[in-house]
């Protein structure tokens, strides 16, 4: 078999042991495939084979309660940890889900924006504007209006895209399609209970129409409320993660049920 390695190195970092097993791995895979693996894009030294596990494809929401203040993210994907990369939050403040090839700083920047007053629509627009790769990037937000906005890049993977609604809003790439969103709306438009059940309601809606065409891996689940964690000394009323199982929104509903019986809502 003719195989042909236009880059055999990968972008190495010069003197470190990581660059070193990516640069070694691209050009095993080369070797294997005969698959083109020079750098994804300029400025990222990772190898193009590894560009669909940095770039996981993921669905969210975010929403806001007028009745409790409480503000929260939602998110399911096939990607491990999903919860250390997608949910930023701030009580009194607002939520802010980064996504595709996510841009983290997108969260803390949000909040930052949101806190000076900014609304979510500008904030979106201010963060992406100063981002030379945000046509890889979804980002959404709401503030503690239930105002909300959502946004996705021109190049990120299909399906792609967003909806918002009175006090929340949906998004996600690599779907099986539109009909994930707009489950997810329906669901958590209809759905009883608190502001986290509608939310896994949500999540669960979209997988049933289709969700991460990639399969299912985690989950995360993060709502503040002002004085609601641990003792009244943080804002972090909610925060649960299913990193790596097989179904994570079922297991992120039931560790969540446990979670109120252990800390149940202020009367």
């Amino acid at each position: 078999m003719k195989m042909r390695v236009r880059s055999a190195k990968c972008g190495m970092r010069s003197g470190m042991h990581a660059g070193v097993v990516v640069g070694f791995a691209c050009v095993l895979v080369a070797a294997l495939t005969g698959c083109h693996v020079a750098p994804a894009n300029q400025g990222d030294q990772r190898c193009q084979f590894f560009e669909p596990l940095r770039r996981g494809a993921k669905v969210s929401m975010w929403a806001f309660d007028p009745d409790t203040g409480e503000l929260g993210v939602a998110v399911q994907s096939k990607f491990i940890a999903v919860g250390s990369v997608v949910p930023w939050a701030k009580a009194e403040v607002g939520a802010v889900a980064t996504q595709a090839w996510a841009n983290t700083t997108y969260g803390p920047r949000g909040l930052e924006l949101m806190a000076e007053g900014v609304s979510p629509a500008d904030a979106i627009r201010k963060v992406t504007e100063a981002d030379g790769q945000s046509s890889r990037r979804q980002v959404g937000m709401i503030n503690a209006k239930g105002e909300a906005a959502t946004f996705t890049g021109d190049r990120c993977n299909a399906w792609a895209g967003g909806k918002t609604g009175k006090h929340y809003a949906v998004q996600g790439n690599i779907l099986a399609g539109k009909e994930v969103v707009d489950a997810m709306a329906k669901a958590f438009e209809e759905g009883q209970g608190d502001l986290g059940e509608r939310m896994i309601a949500a999540l669960a809606a979209g997988q049933a129409a289709g969700g991460d065409t990639r399969g299912k891996q985690s989950a995360a689940l993060l709502i503040v409320r002002k004085a609601g964690g641990y003792s009244g000394f943080n804002d972090r009323y909610r925060d649960l993660r299913v990193d790596d199982h097989a179904e994570p929104i079922d297991e992120l509903l039931r560790i969540y049920r446990l979670h109120k019986k252990v800390f149940p809502p202020p009367r």
